[in-house]
């Protein structure tokens, strides 16, 4: 949509699609674009707020445009004559306010001008996509290019709302049930993995299957048949309901008990004390996990583990790196969706060490209250985030006000895992 404007004229906007406000992506004029970057964040604060928003472009007239009568429009920009509150920082917002709207309005900007500032961003590395998530990912890609759509996928891929739509979009299909998949289709596992009794499923149906199951997930799996096998209690530390859990619990259903937290450990029986042994789900919060082993080791003195740390490399890595920038930032921003767990771990890491500390799944879920008084933001993303998420919040945040940006890097990953066999598949 563009939306003509004229400078010291007011030109009716709307209606618009039933639209109470414009909020322009950009605005241009003969001399110049001004480009608005924080308009996502304005547009979807007065959504809250109750208002009917549309977004475009405004094209202005000779010059940039002026502050027109305050129940007519509203603009937020910089060195602009009148500009509402006399704030410096990028344009946010020209727009229309019906009658009735405009305490909404002014309260919505009051808060965006409370958050212009120069700013300082710190980007945590390593950030973003691991090896796991990138090979799952690369195997959705692959039958969707090999086969051509309808590719069926159970469950989510991974467990990133980016991710899903962008390959919903090229012909995937994700199914909660192996049974909504054509007799003799062909279905990819997520990376999370699945119980034993799905692969049954699949070979009851004549299923073709790509496995892109995290090998370190498969780890896991390998560990809890293995406990059970020599006739351990196998607890499962992780959060009952995610998938990846669910998984690994069936490997070895009879002889696994989960555990959510050190509080669940003191009413944890099992049939012999001196059998016991423990696994993690690979997405959890490192020191969480400790105090959960820690209160198993004080219960069962004979405890035994994996060889290895079960929990993700990248994990471990993301959160090393949010810690490595918390004591310098005021706020730290994660890109991921809310049902990543790897990702709500590092909201809930910041929390503990005393950070504000915020999941985004869209640049539009910031809120400005968050930005008032943080001169330092810290921005990282989960291991099933896209690169790119990262990218678009700090052009945001550079929205606001003038913005550094500097990168501490805390760990260089090189792992890459092969893709999953398809041998078969055609």
């Amino acid at each position: 949509m563009t939306v003509p404007i004229r400078t010291g004229k007011v030109v009716p906007l709307f209606p618009v699609g039933g639209a109470e406000v414009l909020v322009p992506r950009e605005i241009r004029w003969p001399g110049g674009t001004e480009p608005c970057p924080a308009a996502p964040l304005l547009a979807a604060g007065l959504r809250r707020r109750g208002l009917r928003v549309a977004d475009g472009i405004v094209l202005a007239g000779s010059g940039p445009p002026r502050h027109l009568p305050p129940h007519e429009r509203a603009a937020l920009a910089p060195g602009w004559a009148g500009a509402p509150l006399g704030v410096p920082g990028p344009a946010l917002a020209v727009g229309h306010l019906c009658k009735g709207h405009g305490e909404a309005m002014r309260a919505e900007l009051s808060a965006a001008a409370r958050a212009l500032r120069p700013r300082r961003v710190l980007l945590t590395a390593p950030r973003s996509f691991c090896a796991g998530v990138e090979r799952a990912i690369r195997a959705v890609e692959r039958a969707l290019a090999e086969h051509g759509p309808p590719v069926h996928v159970r469950k989510q891929i991974v467990h990133n709302t980016h991710v899903i739509e962008d390959l919903a979009g090229r012909g995937a299909v994700f199914v909660d049930e192996l049974d909504d998949v054509p007799e003799g289709g062909l279905v990819i596992f997520s990376a999370h993995g699945v119980p034993p009794s799905v692969r049954a499923r699949a070979r009851e149906r004549s299923l073709r299957v790509v496995d892109a199951t995290c090998p370190l997930v498969s780890k896991v799996h390998a560990e809890a048949r293995r406990f059970a096998g020599r006739g351990d209690t196998v607890v499962l530390i992780g959060r009952r309901d995610h998938e990846e859990v669910i998984g690994t619990a069936g490997e070895a259903a009879a002889a696994t008990v989960i555990v959510e937290d050190a509080g669940d450990v003191a009413s944890l029986r099992v049939p012999d004390p001196r059998r016991v042994s423990y696994l993690t789900q690979t997405t959890l919060a490192v020191d969480e996990t400790a105090d959960v082993i820690d209160a198993l080791r004080k219960r069962f003195p004979a405890l035994r583990g994996p060889r290895s740390d079960d929990i993700c490399y990248a994990a471990t890595n993301r959160q090393a790196a949010v810690r490595a920038v918390l004591p310098d930032a005021d706020l730290l921003l994660v890109a991921g969706s809310p049902n990543s767990a790897n990702s709500r771990h590092l909201v809930e890491l910041a929390h503990r060490l005393g950070t504000p500390a915020h999941l985004v799944d869209r640049c539009e879920d910031i809120r400005f209250s968050w930005l008032r008084d943080a001169a330092t933001v810290a921005l990282t993303a989960g291991a099933s985030a896209p690169p790119g998420l990262v990218e678009r919040l700090a052009g945001v945040l550079g929205g606001l006000g003038p913005v550094t940006v500097t990168e501490r890097v805390t760990a260089v990953e090189t792992l890459r895992f092969g893709d999953p066999a398809t041998a078969g598949l055609s």
